[in-house]
């Protein structure tokens, strides 16, 4: 056997296709051949930004011996976590259950139906206080395999049964549901599960849970490390946005943490983008690597925050438009769609250094400043001579938004900064193109772009979104989750892939009034409705692995709980929620509805799990906001249009007549003003107003 992994379209699998180690992608080949030959499978699971993945990759699977011993007596399969979320997520549950904790690299034993037996992360290539080597890894679970096979397989059977129960918590908290809109208990054959209660007031009892987990000090919640809280961040916002006793408490703690994040290193202050994550509680020290889903949730978050009245409309215009910009130059492929991420580290010399394209000295920023201005924006952005990332190394943060003489002193030493760092060595790209990413970008530009008023964005929204139309969608509406180069391949979408495409065509459709997003959005919801909803259970796949379904004791798997981006589940239930708001489908909403009832149980509890499902509770609560804009072209639609844009509402649905487009059912019979001039019809609550006939009676319509 030899190694397989050249031509993957995964850029983590990729750097390892010249190992010696023989390995393989997921799939029923390799899973075949440990039956065969009688032997366990190690699973190592990673992606391609991983700092920690590259040590072990360095340590252990580039040296001959290790790989020699490996390709004995294990086979041996490597997964992009990115690529096979599905698998990443089995396989994460088992080993934090075995472990009580979990991270990437991530080492599995499996037997050759898919179980699980033994877990871990990273292993050193020698022993270590309180952690083996992977070579004693190796031998002692080659010597279980072999010598006390009964106790391996029931250590098996057993972790099974348990991750059953965990998906079987999951599916009595979502209930079941059909695309009728029916709702119901979930069937469970599994023992009897105890569901939270749900609260009065579920959003109140977020916010106030939310309020008391704050970081009063630093912004965010916890201690370290610090993740952005995107999804919890929409529902902060969404509530912000209406007219609860608590909007202005879920405003201030948004804005907190925006605005904390905004002015720390976990931003890239001179390029725009963030990080993944800090690994310290006061946002200075980043883990660099740059992710696709992070920047676009973050860049639509932004985007919203500078609707909402306050002082922070400048920062949060100018933080949006720096991460899109940062987007299309960074992240831009050729095609149009956009690539996964920006390693966090930078190979010098042949070494893997973490941050390298990133960190500054004193000393650096003299070279490139002079002495007076490099010493000033040393204090400035928090560089010392003791680094913090490295031994003189710092990333740039600056801690506070910057204002006055030190705003004016760091734009115009700027530009000479990021020149200067534009010459170094800089991070390699994963360039495999994820469909759900991708729509997330879809809608954040389209959305972003409407509201700043770029239309730049919007055009770069619309180019992704034909990519994802013509290369990763099936005629019969299904997607592939990942291509690479133009070529779609690998699993089919998964839920969120669908989920996330849908919400991305119907930001477009709302911010060009081109029908085929909107056609394009409802043939998705219509496939992922027939293909998800299996027998009243919602799921995550719709073609799972059957070496998955014996890892979860022969359940499938589904999980309505947020992550670093927003769960399926919700996703699903938010672009339903939309679409009907534009086609008047009592179907669609009242299936969105039933989806989000889960998010009551746990909105008291674990507000921070189900961020994105009270985001959209919040959207079906104030909505649907629907406006209605015809007439022909001029001045006085173009500043209608600016006008609906500027309207907070989670539940905006706006349509624009085109001329040559089919109008969606939200457009017909709203006539245009007289001599064919624009006319805006807003209807809250499927309750219709007078039309606006100008931006003053829209203005008071909405509000503003």
């Amino acid at each position: 056997m030899s190694n397989r992994l050249a031509g993957e379209p995964s850029a983590y699998l990729r750097q390892h296709a010249d190992n010696p180690v023989h390995w393989r992608a997921f799939g029923d080949d390799a899973f075949a051949e440990a039956e065969s030959r009688d032997v366990p499978v190690f699973l190592s699971i990673g992606y391609a930004a991983c700092h920690w993945c590259h040590v072990m990759a360095g340590e252990s699977f580039e040296d001959e011996e290790t790989a020699r011993y490996l390709n004995a007596n294990f086979v041996s399969i490597k997964v992009d976590r990115e690529e096979r979320p599905d698998v990443d997520a089995a396989y994460m549950n088992a080993t934090q259950m075995m472990t009580g904790q979990g991270g990437w690299p991530m080492s599995v034993f499996l037997t050759p139906d898919g179980r699980a037996f033994f877990t871990g992360t990273y292993f050193p290539p020698q022993p270590a206080p309180g952690m083996a080597s992977f070579r004693q890894v190796l031998e002692a679970v080659q010597d279980a395999w072999t010598n006390r096979r009964t106790q391996v397989e029931s250590s098996a059977d057993q972790l099974a049964r348990k991750l059953a129960e965990g998906l079987d918590f999951n599916r009595n908290l979502l209930g079941r549901v059909n695309a009728a809109g029916d709702a119901g208990p979930a069937d469970s054959t599994g023992p009897a599960v105890q569901l939270p209660e749900p609260g009065e007031d579920p959003a109140t009892e977020a916010v106030q849970v939310l309020l008391r987990d704050e970081d009063p000090e630093y912004g965010g919640f916890g201690n370290a490390p610090k993740f952005p809280p995107s999804p919890v961040l929409a529902f902060l916002l969404n509530h912000a946005a209406g007219t609860s006793s608590t909007a202005a408490d879920a405003a201030g703690l948004a804005s907190r943490i925006l605005e904390a994040m905004a002015s720390s290193a976990l931003y890239d202050q001179l390029a725009g983008g963030f990080a993944r994550y800090t690994v310290d509680r006061k946002w200075s020290v980043p883990h660099f690597e740059k992710m696709l889903y992070d920047n676009v949730q973050l860049l639509r978050l932004y985007a919203r925050w500078s609707r909402l009245p306050g002082p922070h409309r400048q920062l949060a215009g100018r933080i949006a438009g720096e991460t899109a910009e940062w987007m299309l130059s960074e992240l831009s492929l050729p095609g149009d769609a956009f690539a996964s991420s920006l390693d966090a580290d930078t190979v010098v010399g042949g070494e893997h250094v973490e941050g390298g394209s990133y960190i500054w000295s004193p000393a650096g920023l003299a070279d490139v400043l002079g002495d007076d201005d490099g010493g000033k924006v040393a204090d400035l952005m928090g560089v010392a001579e003791a680094g913090t990332v490295t031994a003189t190394g710092s990333a740039l943060h600056p801690g506070t938004v910057p204002d006055g003489d030190d705003a004016r002193l760091w734009e115009r030493v700027r530009p000479e900064l990021l020149e200067a760092r534009r010459h170094r060595v800089q991070p390699a790209r994963d360039e495999k193109v994820v469909a759900g990413w991708n729509g997330l970008a879809v809608a954040a530009l389209a959305e972003a772009g409407a509201i700043l008023d770029r239309p730049e964005l919007v055009a770069a929204a619309r180019r992704t979104a034909v990519y994802l139309a013509e290369v990763h969608m099936d005629d019969d509406g299904s997607l592939f989750r990942v291509s690479h180069r133009g070529r779609a391949g690998g699993i089919a979408g998964l839920l969120e892939d669908h989920a996330f495409c849908a919400e991305g065509f119907l930001a477009l459709y709302a911010a060009t009034g081109e029908h085929r997003w909107f056609d394009l959005a409802s043939r998705l919801l219509s496939t992922t409705a027939g293909r998800f909803l299996v027998d009243g259970q919602l799921q995550d796949s719709s073609s799972e692995s059957p070496r998955l379904r014996n890892a979860q004791g022969g359940t499938a798997a589904v999980d309505p709980v947020d992550n670093v981006a927003p769960s399926g589940t919700a996703a699903f239930a938010q672009a339903l929620l939309t679409e009907s708001a534009y086609s008047g489908s009592a179907p669609n909403r009242t299936l969105a509805t039933d989806l989000l009832r889960y998010a009551g149980r746990l909105a008291g509890k674990a507000p921070r799990a189900v961020g994105s499902a009270l985001a959209a509770l919040e959207a079906a609560g104030a909505g649907p906001v629907q406006i209605a804009i015809t007439g022909t072209e001029s001045d006085e639609r173009q500043e209608m249009i600016r006008t609906a844009w500027e309207c907070p509402s989670p539940g905006l649905a706006l349509a624009v007549e085109k001329a040559g487009e089919t109008p969606v059912p939200l457009l017909v019979d709203r006539p245009a003003g007289p001599d064919g001039r624009a006319r805006a019809y807003v209807c809250r609550d499927m309750l219709c107003r007078l039309p606006a006939d100008t931006v003053g009676q829209l203005r008071e319509q909405l509000e503003l």
